[in-house]
């Protein structure tokens, strides 16, 4: 069970409180900052952190824009909820101090006050509340979150120079209605097939294909919210119909694309 809600105040704000059972996320992206709250059961948070994160009920996760994760259920019921919000938007409700701490990595928070403020944020969201609302216990929130030592953080390892050099391969492959072959990737950049599947790996966390998969899933969210029907999203990202839309947006977000877009 899935439920999503939008806000009608803040652009691009959304939240989700969800119940699963079985793997339900394969490693991802978001395009925004991601804050989770385990509410039951026990669960793995895999992605930069060497080996996952067990995590408990009251665990708080911040994950910043871009830093590949996966969160699936160790064994039996999870409950959990989701918030993300525009980065940048939520930087300017926090000391630069905190935004800096929180955006260089991922953090695992794990602190029962800090674990019920996320809660009870969640269900203020779910009334939607006005801007002025939102912004106060958002505030309440990071400064919480803020003080709180994180049981685990991985600081950000993107290489800049790296990420410079593959970024024409990126573009290709986001923009591409037909996935573009290995080869022709490679000569984008001057690299083999082998040496472009490697390259991107590194700078982004996943594989060529996965990054594909990552950015049209990305595009496709935006394009629901904005009221697009399942079908022409499909077609425009280029899947080669609804069903294999429906698993891959599904590996993604855990929910198929009509539950998201409501």
């Amino acid at each position: 069970m899935t439920e999503f809600w939008r806000s009608s105040a803040v652009a691009s704000l959304e939240a989700r409180r969800s119940a699963q059972e079985n793997s339900c996320y394969r490693q991802h992206t978001h395009d925004a900052l991601s804050v989770g709250v385990i509410n039951a059961g026990l669960s793995i948070f895999t992605g930069p952190i060497t080996g996952g994160v067990r995590l408990e009920p009251g665990d708080v996760v911040i994950v910043p824009a871009g830093h590949v994760h996966a969160c699936n259920p160790e064994r039996g019921h999870w409950l959990y909820r989701m918030i993300h919000l525009d980065q940048e938007w939520a930087a300017s409700l926090m000391p630069r101090a905190t935004s800096m701490e929180l955006f260089d990595g991922v953090n695992v928070l794990r602190d029962p006050v800090l674990g019920d403020i996320a809660n009870g944020l969640t269900d203020v969201l779910f009334l939607d509340p006005p801007r002025e609302r939102i912004e106060e216990e958002f505030s309440g929130l990071f400064a919480v979150a803020g003080r709180v030592p994180a049981a685990h953080r991985v600081r950000s390892t993107v290489d800049p120079v790296l990420w410079a050099r593959v970024e024409p391969v990126l573009r290709r492959l986001r923009d591409d209605a037909a996935a573009p072959r290995l080869e022709a990737l490679g000569a984008l950049v001057g690299m083999s097939s082998y040496q472009v599947v490697r390259a991107v790996k590194r700078a982004t966390g996943l594989s060529p294909i996965a990054w594909r998969q990552n950015a049209r899933v990305t595009r496709a969210r935006r394009m629901l919210r904005d009221g697009e029907s399942i079908a022409e999203t499909a077609h425009v990202l280029g899947f080669t119909d609804q069903s294999h839309f429906h698993r891959v947006f599904r590996a993604h977000v855990a929910a198929s694309p009509g539950s998201y877009r409501g």
